[in-house]
């Protein structure tokens, strides 16, 4: 991921070049940034241990190591469906794939252990085939596109002091609670239109068949963008210099195979810890609707807040106590240390007013989106497809249709359309 934080005069949400990747990338230890950061990392674990206990306490240390692999290997969600869409380069999708595929077979192994640490029991996320899950997905490609990131993107570029992205991130807190506010439109009223009942591949044909079916997938998905590549002949992706040796781990960039790798052994973690795999956007919902509820509206009588089989728990509970919201906290904080121990942490000073309006409509895009669609590109198409879900390849399928209207969306803002071979998620 980028790491230096310039103006860019078009107004591009998108995170910085790769150029000024590899500049940055040996660029010298901005010590101050990295001693707050790392203090701020230690308050936060230590606070959730005594207030929250060790699981608390563990999850946001792994936290802590996404925010630090996103931000070091620049996994790219809204950068490998923009590279396939506009030029046909489908590797960063492969590395998709690769992420997946070792998801998804240690997420059978400890769900049919039937036991997680902490006492819990792990579960995936599986969820039903809505209309608002093909709306609602391809409404979060637009607003990716259009914000320059996505849900976990947003997260790790505010704490490289991305303030571009900062105002997506506004923009995705208030559309989550938009969202929360239209809740039963899309899941009781007018917009609920249910085609199938959630349906997992690990749950109908077991364990080892349902997960050989969805590596099958995952291997035709992968040919498929190997087909593509040897089709257009895109150019490569921009691969930026970087620190040799040990150092790279800590100073530059890695492989984005290493960080497929690492992030599905860390959704791992965070299934085995908290008993569900990693989500994001839950997280958002809950912090817009606190913040409307303190601005004085009856969030508590909204639906969301009041299911059939009880209140949801969370509104009146310390933010603390989210899951979510303590990995999102870690995220931010992991990739202000990596950020700040690369050289790149930087604040930009001008915002130009087409990507501020851009920002703050694809990141209420995305929140909006997210509240329907069964979550965003983590909860629902990583962890769902990794759950053995059908939803998770819909998510993804739909997300890629936005992708192409969102990138067709720019040019109304006055940006650019990124590289297409810009690894920036």
């Amino acid at each position: 991921m980028s790491q230096s934080i310039p103006t860019v005069p078009d107004g591009t949400v998108s995170l910085p070049s790769s150029e000024e990747i590899g500049r940055s990338a040996i660029a010298a230890v901005q010590t101050r940034a990295v001693g707050i950061g790392t203090a701020a990392s230690v308050a936060f674990v230590g606070y959730l241990a005594l207030s929250q206990g060790a699981a608390k306490a563990t999850l946001g240390l792994i936290g802590l190591a996404l925010g630090v692999t996103l931000f070091h290997s620049r996994f790219g969600f809204t950068s490998a469906w923009r590279q396939l869409v506009s030029v046909g380069q489908g590797r960063a999708l492969q590395a998709h794939t690769v992420m997946l595929a070792i998801a998804v077979v240690v997420f059978s192994v400890v769900i049919s252990g039937g036991a997680g640490f902490f006492g819990t029991t792990p579960g995936g996320f599986v969820a039903p085939i809505t209309l608002a899950l093909f709306l609602g997905a391809a409404l979060f490609g637009i607003g990716m596109q259009l914000g320059g990131s996505c849900a976990s993107g947003t997260l790790f570029a505010t704490g490289s002091g991305h303030l571009g992205v900062v105002i997506t991130l506004v923009g995705f807190i208030a559309g989550s609670a938009i969202g929360v506010a239209g809740w039963s439109f899309w899941t009781s009223g007018a917009g609920y239109v249910k085609f199938a009942d959630p349906f997992s591949f690990t749950a109908r044909f077991g364990s080892f068949g349902g997960t050989l079916i969805v590596l099958a997938l995952l291997g035709a998905v992968a040919a498929i963008a190997e087909a593509v590549i040897r089709r257009r002949r895109p150019p490569a992706i921009e691969q930026p210099p970087t620190a040799a040796g040990p150092a790279r781990i800590l100073r530059g960039s890695w492989p984005i195979w290493a960080g497929a790798i690492v992030l599905a052994l860390l959704n791992v973690a965070v299934l085995s810890v908290t008993g569900r795999p990693w989500g994001v956007t839950a997280a958002f919902r809950l912090w817009g609707s606190k913040i409307l509820d303190g601005a004085g509206f009856d969030v508590a009588s909204w639906s969301y807040w009041n299911l059939a089989s009880g209140p949801r728990p969370g509104l009146t509970a310390s933010i603390f106590a989210d899951n979510a919201s303590v990995a999102n906290f870690g995220i931010i904080l992991g990739a202000l240390v990596a950020s700040a121990a690369a050289g790149g942490f930087a604040v930009a000073r001008r915002i130009p007013s087409g990507t501020i309006a851009a920002g703050l409509i694809g990141g209420a895009m995305m929140g909006y989106g997210a509240t329907f669609a069964a979550g965003c590109n983590i909860g629902a198409y990583f962890s769902g497809i990794a759950s053995g879900s059908l939803h998770g390849w819909i998510w993804g399928a739909s997300a890629l249709v936005g992708t192409w209207i969102g990138l067709k969306l720019r040019p109304l803002f006055g940006l650019s359309v990124p590289k297409p071979t810009d690894s920036s998620c």
